[in-house]
């Protein structure tokens, strides 16, 4: 090996003091601009010659150096900003930027006072500074915030940010003030959140051109896409890497083209809030000519099911999507705990034997708003981190005696993500689903999820916002290991407002019995939204129609069953059904009378076809179709008043009718008005025969759903969730009647073949939709048996739930 240079000889003596490590000082001899400013930088400050410096002030030096390669000394000013950061005046990257501002465009000698001013010199923030300030900023502008509502946020963020003194607050804790003070102000994000939506273009004038109508439906599925934050994401190979050639390998294994995964931890059912990332994840692949991975992140053995494993699988695959591969994180163990070993190997990993609370004081206490420290282990020699992590893979010790923690900036970073998370840790309460006892250590969420990312050749690692700070932790792991880092990008979620989502809260709700189980269509879980009958294409049509923000939706339900109304209305046949059936006996029509009409499944359309409807003397309508005394605003069948039976040819006029001691109707008594004149009526009824040579009618339990909770926000009832349940959750008919038709319905179904249906052997019962005439939407319960019928109400046929049709 050569003799180092006495230029190397002096940084590698001076990084030293600066607290750089080996990396720094290599990446600084690679360029011979940066080594020469840093030689000038050097020899124009005085460095202590035992204690060293704060090790923010080397990375602020750094960040100096590099900013100002091309401008030199520039007489002295650089070395003006360069003693400012030894002396603790410049505490930030926001305040060198703006220290190099001003000594590049300042004519003659700096001016400290000047200086000062301009880089935010003294200017100290306490999180009670922060928030006075924008609260201030927020009451100012109040007015045009409450109109404007959370479009103003980034508007807010960005005036803050550059034009007072919160550009020099820790940029972390401004946005999460903003955040909660927007919050308080305007409460939940709900429709008025939403993106405008654009307006058609005027008509164009007389004589004039006009554009050519696409003729492919598949462009307005796929607006989400094409539009807004996917629309802006970058192409493959755009994101940059710290090793050139890893981009290299990356682009050679995919071609180029898009990859993406879909990563949930098998511990549970998934809601409506999955859907949207798995139509993001997937969806977003295959519209660019690429491929999803369906990967389970199983790295918590006391928490996952097999069962969950299966659930999520059926999901994806109800909802339309076939993954690329099925993956899990601990098809990787034996690498992630080699890279595990690597990272300590490039000290950037130790043990840690701290407790919880430990921890959580080093990161500032409660609040996280103290002083923070380094854990005493952190200077450990590298070799006893690595044998003490052998250690833990070995059985030594037992949980939360010993952890691995990556040596990320706890004392610089205003990011919570960047503040040595823990890496492994000991967990032996379970045998893992796949490996069994075979490990003893597990790694975590924030090591795993990268490195995997990496493994796979992901091109977008696409996340909801919630992750925005793992972003820096994300970046910092793969190119700390030197391997090829994917680029992470962040999506607002999806959440339904009137509704529970929690695991853990709705496992009260099964364990209590409040309802039936996971998959009760009540619930907003993925399994019980397919058992009510919601078709997947209802679900891809709603996340399209939301569109993709950074903004998390807050969306009420009753919009998202309007898409789920929209989408049926064109979809499913129609069927005549009796909720609470009270039979009408047509006096004139003699005991053996049948006939059947042709009746179509969807009303001026051929296209699903016929179907035979008998009719007969006794026929049965619904209690709420009769009255005992008319009045000129009802229409339906009342003593004397004549009615229409749907596609019956002629009126039926009730004579008399008869109650049990109750005082319930039991019988109606009519005529069939099938001579004279005809007489077009003013409204016409559903209606089922008695025929039971032809089977009908059918008879069924159905189950009506309404909203589970009565409010829009069911935890801010005083008395917790379960107190706001609505006791008018489910009513169920279980006397009700349907038409014949139901059996070709049922043997047809799916109507037509829908997104994910499209292999009819793989169709539950609920794909069995159809529209009970002025009564709502319903599908084929899973209790159903071949001679017992169970139906769901999938959604009222109006907005209003209540309103009596």
């Amino acid at each position: 090996m050569s003799e180092p240079t006495p230029e190397e000889v002096f940084l590698t003596e001076n990084f030293a003091k600066l607290g750089l490590g080996e990396k720094p000082l290599k990446e600084a001899l690679k360029n011979k601009k940066i080594t020469t400013a840093w030689a000038e930088v050097l020899n124009d400050i005085k460095l202590p010659e035992e204690d060293g410096v704060d090790a923010k002030a080397g990375v602020l030096l750094s960040a100096l150096v590099t900013a100002t390669k091309d401008f030199g000394g520039a007489e002295g000013k650089r070395a003006f900003v360069a003693n400012a950061v030894l002396d603790g005046k410049l505490k930030s990257n926001a305040q060198i930027e703006a220290a190099v501002k001003y000594i590049k465009g300042k004519k003659g000698e700096v001016d400290a006072t000047e200086f000062d001013k301009e880089c935010g010199v003294g200017i100290e923030f306490t999180p009670e500074r922060i928030e006075k300030d924008v609260k201030a900023y927020i009451e100012e502008n109040k007015n045009t915030i409450l109109e404007q509502r959370y479009k103003e946020f980034t508007r807010t963020l960005v005036t803050l940010k550059t034009s007072t003194d919160l550009k020099w607050a820790p940029p972390a804790d401004l946005k999460k003030e903003v955040d909660a003070q927007l919050a308080a102000l305007l409460g939940p994000k709900d429709e008025r959140d939403a993106p405008a939506k654009k307006q058609p273009k005027a008509p164009a004038a007389a004589g004039a051109k006009t554009a050519k109508k696409p003729e492919n439906e598949e462009i307005s599925k796929n607006r989400m896409f094409e539009e807004g934050f996917l629309a802006g994401l970058h192409r493959p190979g755009g994101n940059e890497q710290i090793v050139p050639a890893n981009m290299e390998a990356h682009l050679k294994v995919t071609g180029g083209r898009v990859f993406t995964r879909f990563p949930p931890e098998p511990n549970g059912y998934l809601h409506i809030g999955h859907s949207k990332a798995i139509t993001i994840n997937f969806g977003f692949a295959r519209y660019h000519g690429g491929e999803c991975y369906l990967r389970y992140d199983d790295t918590n053995p006391e928490a996952e099911e097999e069962r969950y494993v299966t659930a999520i699988r059926d999901i994806i695959e109800w909802l339309g999507f076939q993954p690329y591969k099925i993956t899990y994180a601990s098809d990787h163990f034996q690498k992630l705990y080699e890279l595990a070993e690597d990272l300590i190997k490039r000290d950037k990993g130790y043990i840690c034997h701290c407790t919880a609370e430990e921890v959580n004081l080093q990161r500032g206490g409660k609040d996280n708003r103290g002083p923070r420290f380094e854990c005493k282990h952190r200077n450990r020699p590298i070799e006893e981190s690595l044998q003490e992590f052998r250690n833990m893979k070995d059985g030594k010790y037992k949980p939360k005696e010993a952890m691995l923690r990556m040596k990320q900036d706890i004392l610089g970073s205003g990011n919570p993500q960047m503040w040595d998370l823990t890496a492994y840790r000991v967990l032996d309460g379970a045998p893992h689903h796949r490996t069994g006892d075979e490990w003893k250590i597990y790694p975590t969420y924030d090591f795993t999820h990268c490195l995997c990312d990496s493994f796979e050749n992901i091109s977008h690692s696409l996340c909801t916002t919630e992750f925005i700070n793992s972003r820096e932790s994300y970046d910092w792991l793969c190119n700390a290991l030197e391997i090829y880092r994917p680029q992470q990008r962040e999506y607002g979620r999806l959440n339904l407002t009137g509704t529970i989502m929690s695991k853990r809260k709705i496992a009260k709700l099964v364990s209590g019995g409040y309802v039936r189980g996971w998959n009760d269509p009540r619930l907003y879980t993925l399994v019980a939204i397919r058992r009510r009958g919601i078709p997947p294409g209802a679900i891809l049509a709603f996340v399209n129609e939301l569109g993709v923000t950074t903004s998390h939706s807050y969306v009420q339900i009753k919009r998202f069953e309007q898409t789920v109304r929209r989408y049926l209305e064109e979809t499913v046949p129609r069927l005549m059904m009796i909720l609470d059936p009270i039979p009408v006996i047509i006096e004139n029509l003699p005991e053996d009378h049948l006939e059947e009409f042709s009746v179509p499944f969807m009303p001026n359309d051929t296209k699903l076809g016929e179907h035979m409807v008998p009719f007969t003397r006794k026929v049965y309508i619904d209690r709420s179709d009769f009255r005992e005394e008319d009045s000129a605003d009802y229409f339906r069948l009342a003593p004397g008043k004549s009615v229409g039976l749907l596609k019956v040819p002629f009126t039926i006029r009730a004579t008399s009718y008869t109650k049990d001691e109750a005082g319930n109707v039991t019988e109606v008594r009519a005529e069939y008005e099938n001579t004279g004149k005809f007489k077009k009526p003013k409204t016409y009824i559903q209606w089922v025969c008695d025929a039971p040579s032809k089977g009908s009618p059918v008879r069924v339990e159905a189950r009506l759903t309404n909203q589970l909770f009565k409010s829009e926000n069911p935890e801010d009832n005083p008395d917790g969730y379960l107190a706001d349940i609505n006791p008018d959750s489910e009513r169920i008919h279980k006397d009700a009647i349907i038409e014949t038709g139901i059996h070709e319905v049922r043997r047809r179904a799916p109507w037509p073949e829908l997104e994910g249906e499209k292999d009819p052997s793989k169709a539950g019962p609920e794909s069995c939709r159809f529209q009970a005439l002025r009564v709502g939407y319903f599908a084929l319960d899973s209790d159903t048996t071949d001679d017992r019928f169970v139906l769901n109400r999938i959604v009222t046929l109006k907005e209003d739930a209540g309103k009596n049709a």
